[in-house]
């Protein structure tokens, strides 16, 4: 499978018998990287060759500039659709970062001997294809086989046992095996314990190829991965031979990879030759450096990716620099206990010490050096937390993995719409939001008078727009903060923060434009020609105003008005017309002109007001979604009250509320809007309730007239007594089953009063009944009484399912 996936060595290449100096390591390893200093200062190459993609060497250069702050990433991607993307990782205890520093400070040349960008992307395509086409074959034999057990089953009338036997059970990793070979809890443990903490050279070394060639032994990957090994590892050959044809003796060359790769870079392996190279499956790419934070780090575990507590690691290799490993305990628990009396909770020096001794008893206890992590956190949690997680949990976490994010100098490697990213965050002032600590910005969309400049006078419009920018790119560097604004327009708020993840989205962003302002308008014109309702184009004329592009609001427009004449639901129409309207709204604000919005709501208005009468005749779940759409028609027509034709909405809300063929819940509604609006009086309203609420009237219809017609205008409808002497009339003549059927109505319409609404009802129900209001209210707020609990039981017996 590996030999027909990729294109493996051929029997027609000659080896030569060759040995150099292989140092195997971790991909963030401190004593690693620490060893290695000490190892290349004593052989003093002539060559550092250093696992890595073969054409980012030339990045190399940036990453020793003084101006680089690890934790940065080499970042591959493709140049074109769909965007396949590869992150290397570079802490400062990395040792191939302390390599390619060695080699800088020494004057020596180095070499990355891994394969290039464009035949790794390659791979990644072909892994992916084969992996979906494996997918769907395994997905339609268990499929097949599911039925052939099911039907077995059927006509046995027996039932398979599912638990797993022990064959079937799931295996572990071959990393989880070798910690709980050795009693660790997990391979994290079990390497820190013995490698990181091994300070003799030539034995972490020796140790680290040994295991290396143990994880070859035993390596269960699946063979697509174990094929992707073997052509890595080939092309590593390829060039440590090509050093050797350039006559740079083996014992000059150190080769820093991961310790599963350094037993086999030997001659006695094959070499990829060049007919092999040519032939690897390719993906035109693009390279760049990018800033990187130790929490994307922390998410990254697992062998050659990263590890899980970052700023601890750092901890050990600043430890390693100037301390004996001794002081590392120390340093680690009076970061926790100093972070926890940040919290607002003091620990005293004396539990910080005791937990000192109990991590090196822990350690001890498993033939350690040292205490490891995990004997810390066990420390940490009996001395510190008391006994308790969760009590210092946070405090735990800002040690192990810190908020640091990498640094590059400016202009340094960066794509051009890095560059435009840039130059907006220094224009814009948000520098100081570029962090991995979340934070919130408010901002004001209205001119700053008292500025002295017109770039200071509209700062923060500025920013709105660029942060909407973002938001349609995908760039979650600022996320939007939703906020009730029923009158206020100009005023927005913002979480800020920055991930690699942000930095990723931005370079996959380039595909579309070179500019910020280019990728959104193309992104823009994606999702317009895709907007399949008028309610979706009319959201993209607001995001369009709000990223301060015109050209695309004006193509979001005329998309809109090519599917409104395709259209009749009253759901999109009013969605459109309300979005529209708000775009209208705040335009002085944004700066633009809203004219051209006008005529095209005035359509959409009409267009609604012909199409409610037919909706009205839906269900009761449909009705809760139309009751929202009515809702948006007559705030457009309160907004608008000067340029849509009022009486036609009047007209057709007054033709629902008369429907006795509608959905009541919505006549009811209709009958409040016009009452709202004027267009109703108290007259009106008595004979409406009067027939309505009649004994004529079925329960359903009844009740649900009444809960639309509670949604609105509650005050006005507690001060017309008349209304509920109607209602007391009407629940009075209701047998016990009418009453069963409208309770769940009426007990809707009433939920949503206030207390201080229903202490108003219960006032005027009191008149209605010649009580003291006191009283009922009294009667009200008491114990119910066996009776009546009894008969509120009942109810449970009642079906309300078609209800």
């Amino acid at each position: 499978m590996a030999s027909s996936l990729y294109c493996l060595l051929g029997p027609d290449v000659m080896t030569s018998h060759w040995e150099i100096n292989v140092f195997g390591v971790r991909h963030l390893s401190p004593s690693g990287a620490w060893h290695l200093r000490r190892y290349l200062d004593r052989l003093e190459p002539d060559l550092v060759m250093v696992e890595g993609l073969h054409d980012a060497v030339e990045l190399t250069g940036h990453l020793v500039n003084k101006g680089t702050k690890p934790p940065v990433a080499i970042l591959a991607y493709t140049d074109s659709l769909p965007v396949r993307t590869l992150v290397y990782p570079l802490a400062i205890y990395s040792p191939e970062y302390q390599a390619v520093l060695w080699a800088h400070e020494n004057r020596k040349p180095l070499e990355f001997i891994d394969l290039p960008s464009d035949a790794f992307l390659g791979l990644q395509e072909v892994e992916i294809e084969f992996a979906e086409r494996i997918a769907k074959d395994l997905a339609k034999e268990l499929a097949e086989e599911l039925a052939e057990e099911l039907a077995e089953e059927l006509a046995e009338g027996v039932h398979a046992d599912s638990s797993p036997t022990d064959s079937e059970s799931r295996r572990g990793t071959v990393y989880e095996r070798l910690a709980e070979i050795s009693g660790e809890t997990s391979y994290d443990a079990y390497w820190e314990r013995r490698f990181e903490h091994n300070l003799n050279e030539e034995a972490y070394r020796l140790a680290a190829n040994a295991l290396g060639a143990s994880l070859r032994e035993f390596d269960r990957e699946p063979l697509r991965r174990q094929a992707e090994n073997l052509v890595r590892e080939a092309f590593m050959r390829r060039q440590i031979e090509q050093a050797l044809a350039r006559g740079i003796r083996p014992e000059k060359i150190v080769a820093i990879v991961g310790a599963y790769h350094a037993p086999v870079l030997n001659g006695s392996h094959l070499a990829m030759s060049d007919k092999e190279f040519a032939s690897l499956p390719r993906r035109a790419s693009k390279l760049t450096l990018m800033p990187y934070s130790y929490f994307r780090l922390s998410t990254q575990s697992g062998y050659g990716a990263g590890n899980l507590a970052p700023a601890y690691f750092e901890l050990l290799w600043e430890t390693l620099q100037s301390d004996p490993l001794d002081t590392l305990g120390m340093r680690y628990l009076s970061s926790v206990a100093r972070n926890y009396r940040e919290l607002g909770t003091y620990r005293s020096t004396a539990e910080v010490i005791e937990g000192v001794r109990l991590a090196q008893t822990l350690s001890a206890l498993k033939e350690g050096y040292h205490p490891t992590l995990e004997d810390l956190h066990d420390a940490a949690i009996a001395l510190l937390g008391h006994g308790e997680r969760s009590n210092i949990a946070e405090s735990l976490m800002r040690v192990d993995v810190g908020t640091a994010i990498g640094q590059l100098p400016k202009g340094v490697s960066r794509t051009s719409i890095q560059e435009d990213f840039g130059r907006h965050i220094d224009r814009l002032k948000l520098e100081k939001y570029r962090t991995a600590i979340k934070q919130e910005l408010s901002i004001d969309l209205r001119e700053n008078r008292q500025a002295k400049t017109q770039a200071s006078a509209f700062l923060d419009l500025d920013r709105s727009g660029f942060f909407h920018r973002l938001r349609i790119l995908g760039v979650l560097f600022a996320e939007h903060i939703s906020v009730r604004q029923d009158s206020a327009t100009w005023a927005e708020r913002w979480n800020l923060q920055w991930s690699p993840e942000s930095e990723i989205t931005l370079v996959e962003s380039v595909l579309l434009g070179e500019t910020i302002e280019l990728a959104c308008g193309y992104r823009f014109k994606q999702l317009i020609e895709a907007a399949p309702t008028i309610d979706a184009a009319a959201l993209l004329v607001s995001d369009a105003c709000k990223c301060n592009l015109m050209e695309s609001m004006e193509q979001a427009r005329e998309k809109l008005q090519r599917l409104a004449c395709e259209t009749s639901a009253l759901g999109q129409i009013a969605a459109a017309a309300f979005e529209l309207m708000q775009v209208v709204r705040y335009g002085d604000v944004r700066r633009f002109d809203t004219q051209p919005l006008v005529p095209l709501i005035e359509a959409l208005f009409v267009q609604g007001c012909l199409a409610l009468h037919e909706a009205a005749n839906c269900d009761a779940t449909a009705a809760k979604e139309l009751l929202h759409s009515i809702d948006q028609m007559n705030r457009v027509a309160l907004e608008f009250h000067d340029r849509i034709d009022e009486s036609l909405w009047n007209r057709k809300l007054q033709a629902l509320s008369d429907a006795d063929d509608r959905n009541p819940v919505l006549s009811g509604y209709a009958c409040a809007l016009l009452l709202e609006r004027g267009s109703m009086g108290n007259e009106a309203l008595v004979r409406e309730v009067s027939r309505r609420l009649s004994p004529g009237i079925s329960a359903d219809l009844g009740a649900g007239w009444f809960e639309g017609l509670a949604k609105r205008n509650r005050y006005g409808l507690i001060a017309r007594q008349v209304l509920w002497d109607t209602l007391d009339r009407y629940v009075s003549t209701l047998d016990d089953e009418q009453f069963k059927r409208s309770l769940v109505f009426l007990r809707r319409a009433f939920g949503e009063f206030s207390p201080n609404e229903k202490r108003n009802i219960a006032e005027n129900l009191a008149e209605v009944w010649g009580v003291h209001g006191e009283d009922v209210k009294e009667s009200l707020d008491g114990p119910l009484t066996q009776q009546e609990e009894q008969a509120l039981e009942d109810l449970n017996d009642f079906d309300f399912g078609d209800l």
